[in-house]
């Protein structure tokens, strides 16, 4: 979509949607979330939403990948700056919630072709108008969106500060439609996707911690880039593999780094149909182009039958798929204890703060240069 093709992310935390909520169609909310901005400087943003599930959630049994959400009211959107140190990684308290929407300051009104308001339709994609912020580089973009309806797309694990409105205060919670991307007009070299589960997003390197791999790297790698994390919890290759708005949205990139089946495995999908979407997903990125870094998917302290699998997916991976990557990358080296006990997860199943950063410098040491250029 023309979207993508003059704005690129400002931001390396995980934007997309993993599930729905509803809501009683009579009920008006006021949210509040932010987002910690990569590169400072004044620029033209636009803000992508999309009304449908990117990804299956849990076990499947409440939403799936491609879920389309039905029409909301999107009554009020509204942007503003908050200073980096006005929030710390410690989002839900009442005093954590106080401090950081009381440091809100220049807020603007965001308009949807002219409108200031958006009635949004079911399984819609669309983006805010074009507006000019000066973001200084860790500042906090905090978008404000006052919504009513009875179904909602929103990211159920998010590690972001999220909150709403409940009589004059401001509480913690993450029921609130969420942006697919924090778009702004600023000129890169290459634009960076890192399309995976919770362990790309974060999840185990703390709340608006920005210490997962995906964000260390990213500041190792530099500036001259843009990052779009496309990490989601739950999030399966046979979800990528089905090929809709969440694989779209890595298509627009670049480089994409590819860390997927941990889901797959752990929800007993075959090994078989495991490797078969793996396969899919890395021939549609390269049908669009698209360099690949294919990566092994990371210890998690496997055992029994899904030891066996997770051992015969990363053989593949390893053997005949890396063959149609641009780069293979073997995260288990840095993540598993030992040779002997690969699949065993020294930093945690969703790595800690120091597996990230490990796993990010092993990964930046071996990049080949030529692959960014």
């Amino acid at each position: 979509m023309d979207y993508f093709k003059k704005y690129t992310s400002n931001t390396v935390a995980a934007c997309g949607v993993q599930s729905f909520f509803l809501m009683d169609p009579c009920e008006v909310r006021t949210s509040r979330t932010f987002y910690k901005i990569s590169c400072g400087g004044k620029y033209n943003y636009s803000f992508l939403f999309s009304n449908n599930v990117d990804t299956t959630y849990s076990d499947g049994s409440f939403s799936v990948c491609n879920t389309v959400c039905n029409g909301w009211h999107l009554i009020e959107a509204l942007v503003g700056v908050c200073a980096c140190d006005a929030i710390g990684e410690e989002i839900s308290s009442p005093e954590s919630a106080k401090k950081a929407n009381e440091s809100v300051f220049e807020m603007k009104h965001l308009s949807f072709n002219g409108a200031m308001s958006k009635k949004c339709t079911a399984g819609e994609i669309f983006c805010s108008d074009e507006i000019s912020l000066d973001i200084k580089s860790g500042d906090y973009l905090c978008i404000q969106l006052s919504f009513t309806g009875n179904m909602f797309p929103y990211f159920e694990e998010t590690l972001l500060p999220t909150y709403l409105k409940q009589n004059g205060k401001w509480v913690y919670s993450n029921k609130t439609p969420v942006v697919s991307m924090v778009g702004c007009d600023r000129a890169v070299k290459k634009r960076i996707a890192f399309l995976g589960d919770s362990i790309t997003q974060g999840i185990g390197a703390g709340f608006n911690s920005y210490k997962n791999y995906c964000a260390v790297l990213s500041e190792k790698l530099g500036s001259a880039y843009a990052y779009h994390n496309l990490g989601i919890g739950f999030a399966r290759a046979n979800d990528a593999a089905s090929n809709g708005f969440w694989l779209s949205k890595a298509k627009n990139n670049d480089i994409v780094f590819l860390c997927l089946g941990a889901n797959d495995i752990l929800q007993q999908k075959s090994v078989k149909g495991l490797k078969t979407d793996l396969a899919f997903v890395v021939s549609e990125l390269k049908k669009n182009g698209i360099k690949i870094v294919l990566q092994t998917v990371p210890p998690f302290d496997y055992e029994g039958e899904a030891l066996d699998k997770w051992i015969e997916v990363n053989t593949f991976i390893k053997n005949e798929l890396s063959k149609k990557a641009d780069f293979f990358f073997d995260n288990v080296k840095v993540l598993g204890k030992s040779a002997r006990e690969p699949q065993i997860a020294i930093f945690g199943g969703h790595p800690n703060a120091e597996g990230c950063a490990r796993w990010a410098e092993a990964l930046y040491a071996a990049l080949p240069p030529e692959l960014l250029e």
